[in-house]
């Protein structure tokens, strides 16, 4: 079994021998098209004078693809872990080349046109993506609804929210460098793979580029393993994970602006807008939504470092100045505080009752104390609590600032 293809002119060269670019292509069940693919690679690399591998990396295939890849000399790297993920993963881990060319098996993907994310690779480019919608999608290659609605908005996501400079999230052709590859640590074993890969290689600062490639459709006459809403949903939901600001920060300042805003225009009295007329219920809610918004906010601030320490997220100025500054006595004073201020409140309630001989109070107005007395109460004990599991997080950034 061949592990390496190699041009004549680098068979006669020594200087030559070492892998530069290994190809990889995750495999299960494709033996309708996977020798079309292995060809092509193989053509690839004599045309351009590679000197490259080809694994397939097998995910349990029951059809035959196994003989395939190594009658037509490729290496097969077997991956018990089932997902397109773990596929690419345990191939990409067993490539020997400098950098690592990655597209699926089911011919949709034109290997011998490989030399421009190679010439990017060369060029210095940690990640190079192909992009269909520059290159062209042939008529019947892609379904309508990831043409013109997924992939569009899947992309528009992962550039607001991580800035990703791609156009096309989602394309299964792709180059990287395998160090880079290595500093990534990904981790994801399905679809979502193809995501992950673009924002950890934004969020690290990695050089990245697009070149146009062209989308067939595939040579199989099976059902494709890609699962439009369930891989649709696996993708947002690891955008969603992976970015604390828009899963918690930003819902919760919103959150707890409004609360803060619509509880401090009800505080001195009930308001009236149009025909509708807003009392104790709405303040009510309007305290329920700043608990919840700076619930929030601290989860957002848990994730982050959290993320941080785990290598899953680059490190953060702003997060490290906090530790430098905001300590665990900064948090307990501050929900000290709050606290006080909260008891303070309900014992002005209770004087206030006392006046009227501990008898019947109206609503409106005792709520109007009670209210914000216990949201006061409750921010400050969540205070306290959060800054002694937020210093067990950052235990090291505080060690390493004194």
């Amino acid at each position: 079994m061949s592990v390496a293809q190699r041009s004549p002119k680098q068979q006669a060269d020594p200087s030559l021998s070492a892998v530069e670019v290994s190809i990889v292509m995750p495999c299960l069940n494709e033996a309708e098209t996977l020798a079309a693919c292995i060809q092509k690679a193989q053509s690839a690399i004599e045309k351009d004078g590679l000197s490259a591998e080809i694994i397939v990396a097998d995910n349990g295939s029951t059809d035959g693809s196994q003989a395939i890849a190594k009658e037509l000399g490729a290496r097969l790297v077997p991956v018990a872990r089932k997902g397109y993920g773990s596929a690419l993963i345990g191939g990409i881990e067993a490539a020997r080349g400098e950098f690592v060319i990655m597209g699926d098996a089911d011919d949709s993907y034109d290997f011998t046109a490989i030399a421009p994310l190679i010439e990017k690779l060369r060029g210095g480019f940690d990640l190079v993506v192909g992009n269909r919608f520059r290159g062209g999608i042939e008529r019947d290659a892609m379904p309508w609804l990831h043409r013109w609605i997924g992939n569009p908005v899947l992309t528009f996501i992962s550039r607001v929210f991580f800035h990703t400079p791609v156009g096309d999230m989602h394309c299964g052709l792709r180059g990287f460098r395998k160090d880079a590859f290595a500093r990534m640590r990904l981790k994801a074993t399905g679809m979502e793979f193809a995501s992950e890969m673009v924002i950890k290689a934004s969020l690290k600062r990695m050089r990245i580029t697009e070149v146009p490639v062209t989308l067939r459709p595939d040579g199989r006459t099976r059902a494709p393993h890609l699962r439009t809403w369930r891989d649709g949903w696996r993708h947002l939901r690891f955008m969603l994970l992976f970015s604390p600001r828009w899963l918690f920060l930003y819902p919760g300042i919103a959150l707890f602006a409004i609360g803060l805003i619509v509880g401090a225009a009800l505080e001195m009295g009930p308001v009236k807008v149009g025909p509708f007329g807003f009392d104790i219920s709405t303040l009510l809610l309007a305290g329920f939504c700043c608990l919840i918004g700076y619930q929030l906010v601290v989860f957002a601030v848990f994730t982050k470092v959290f993320a941080m320490r785990e290598g899953f997220h680059p490190p953060n100025a702003a997060y490290a100045a906090m530790f430098r500054y905001v300590r665990l006595e900064t948090g307990l004073v501050l929900g000290l505080l709050m606290i006080v201020l909260g008891v303070g409140g309900l014992v002005l309630a209770v004087l206030s009752w006392q006046t009227l001989g501990f008898g019947v109070l109206d609503p409106r107005t005792t709520m109007r104390e009670v209210i914000p007395a216990a949201v006061l109460l409750t921010l400050g004990v969540q205070t306290v609590f959060a800054s002694f599991f937020l210093s067990i997080l950052g235990i090291d950034s505080e060690s390493d600032s004194r």
